[in-house]
């Protein structure tokens, strides 16, 4: 998702370059859940802007579910469009898996108009193994069959091989947050034909430091054979994705890198349609000028929004007495690296005042989360968090996987208030308060992407990272993990701007247990 770097496509381009991409397999899945098929058109209009190959899919899953508010949808009919038009090389990842499943008429239809077209389909079903994840590959043809043809959520070797022993192949992802390198990475030394590298959300300092070469290095240190490695970043995704970057092929494009040697291979030179587009860490690529688009409509919040009162989330009448010795609140506990998400037990006594509202136990590490609807003023969603680490203020960010409402999570309802009104006074981007201080980093298009040049947006990220990590947060990518806190096709607990959600039984669920 070029989205996650915050950058626009032609930013995006000037940074990866200097680690050797030369092109991206692209889901505008992001863009496309706030602006629609206008999005889409966006991102392939400003990649043509600059010498690089976007290779851009068709969003399957747009809303992603219908337990949230996105900005957008995309029915069937407006996939079959998009999957016609040439610069949309396959169907992007369906997280549908319940209803590829259950053979969803909407769904059948989308994969069937990808089949049409002899165009790919990509996967994403976490954890999925067994009869459903046969089911869920097959996609309504019989058994053995492999219609949907990749997943990048893999997270065990056990899941990873289950899954290419029934025809999918694997993406190897290394995100700035979710990181599954170290757990899959013995699948290309048995598998070198159906494994790819996938950075899948990056932030921007993340990819001033480095791209697919990372994995690639990274292979190479664990001993996996040269041309298997360099298969996987190069030639898999091309034939797979029937690309036109070149392969050095008679009449190819002249897609290449200069590398200083084999083993280190440290990139001096690249080359992208013939052009050396950069050199020993420099891009050639010169910035562009390009327009914004967006879709933000809420107003200011009050602190009160954000109150939960003991009565309300299907706490009983009971009296306080009781309900302090006898009631669990559900948390959404994060693990940092991981998309995944468990269900921790707190005890509501450790929440509840003498008022009867919950508030949060920073003591334990236990926060409120809120997800705000940025396309109409509603009254936030707000539950609780673990492991975020934050000691005092909040922060709060509008890229919020999949629709991009307001997230934020904060010590106090107030602090969230404020970091919540900052993201809506900018119309999108990043924001981290304390009490006597305030970081924003404006997101104008779309409110999850600039046009702003890209490295000073890797140093005002660098920033405002760093202001969240000193707000007591230990987690590696702060603003990353919270974007997942929304994204409700990931188990196990997550929160969408309707309710707190159970991606395990696909349902909402009570806040208390």
């Amino acid at each position: 998702h070029i989205e996650s770097s915050m950058l626009v496509p032609s930013e995006f381009a000037r940074l990866a370059v200097i680690h050797g991409t030369v092109a991206t397999v692209s889901d505008p899945h992001e863009i496309a859940n706030v602006m629609g098929i206008a999005g889409v058109n966006y991102m392939i209009e400003n990649g043509n802007l600059v010498p690089f190959h976007f290779n851009f899919g068709a969003p399957s899953c747009v809303p992603a579910t219908i337990f949230e508010t996105a900005g957008a949808t995309l029915n069937a009919h407006d996939v079959e469009q998009l999957l016609e038009r040439k610069e949309i090389k396959y169907l992007s990842e369906m997280m549908n898996y319940p209803g590829v499943i259950s053979g969803d008429v909407e769904v059948m239809k989308k994969i069937a108009s990808a089949q049409k077209v002899n165009k790919p389909i990509d996967g994403h079903a976490p954890g999925l193994t067994g009869e459903d994840a046969i089911m869920y590959i097959s996609a309504g043809a019989p058994a053995g069959t492999t219609v949907i043809t990749t997943d990048h959520e893999c997270f065990t070797y056990e899941e990873g091989l289950f899954k290419i022993q029934h025809g999918m192949k694997v993406l190897i992802r290394e995100g700035s947050a979710a990181k599954n390198f170290v757990a899959l990475i013995e699948l290309l030394n048995e598998y070198p034909d159906m494994i790819m590298f996938c950075s899948d959300d990056k932030h921007p300092n993340d990819l001033v430091r480095g791209h697919i070469n990372q994995l690639v290095k990274r292979a190479l240190l664990h001993q996996i054979d040269f041309w298997k490695v360099i298969r996987a970043a190069t030639l898999n995704p091309v034939l797979h994705y029937q690309l036109d970057c070149g392969l050095l092929r008679e009449g190819d494009s002249a897609d290449f890198i200069v590398v200083d040697d084999l083993t280190q291979l440290n990139v001096l030179q690249t080359y992208v349609k013939g052009i050396l587009v950069a050199e020993n860490g420099s891009s050639f690529i010169e910035k562009v000028k390009t327009h914004t688009i967006n879709n933000f409509n809420c107003n200011e919040k009050k602190p009160a929004d954000f109150r939960i009162f003991s009565r309300q989330q299907d706490v009983t009448q009971a009296d306080t007495a009781t309900l302090k010795r006898e009631t669990s609140i559900k948390v959404i506990e994060t693990h940092d690296g991981q998309l995944i998400t468990k269900t921790y037990l707190h005890p509501l006594s450790r929440l509840i005042n003498s008022k009867q509202e919950l508030n949060a136990d920073v003591e334990n590490d236990v926060l409120k989360i809120t997800v705000v609807n940025r396309y109409s003023d509603a009254m936030p969603a707000v539950a609780f968090i673990k492991n975020i680490g934050l000691k005092k203020g909040a922060i709060a960010s509008c890229v919020g996987h999949d629709s991009h409402n307001i997230i934020a999570a904060g010590v106090s309802d107030e602090m969230i208030c404020k970091a919540v009104n900052a993201i809506i006074n900018a119309r999108g981007g990043l924001a981290a308060v304390s009490e006597n201080d305030q970081l924003i980093l404006p997101l104008p298009v779309a409110g999850i992407m600039t046009n702003a040049d890209a490295y000073e947006v890797a140093a005002a990220y660098e920033e405002i990272d760093d202001f969240a990590k000193k707000l007591g947060s230990k987690l590696a990518a702060p603003f990353m993990t919270l974007s997942f806190m929304a994204l409700l096709v990931i188990p196990q607990l997550k929160l969408s701007d309707k309710g707190l959600f159970d991606g395990s039984k696909f349902e909402f669920t009570p806040l208390v247990a």
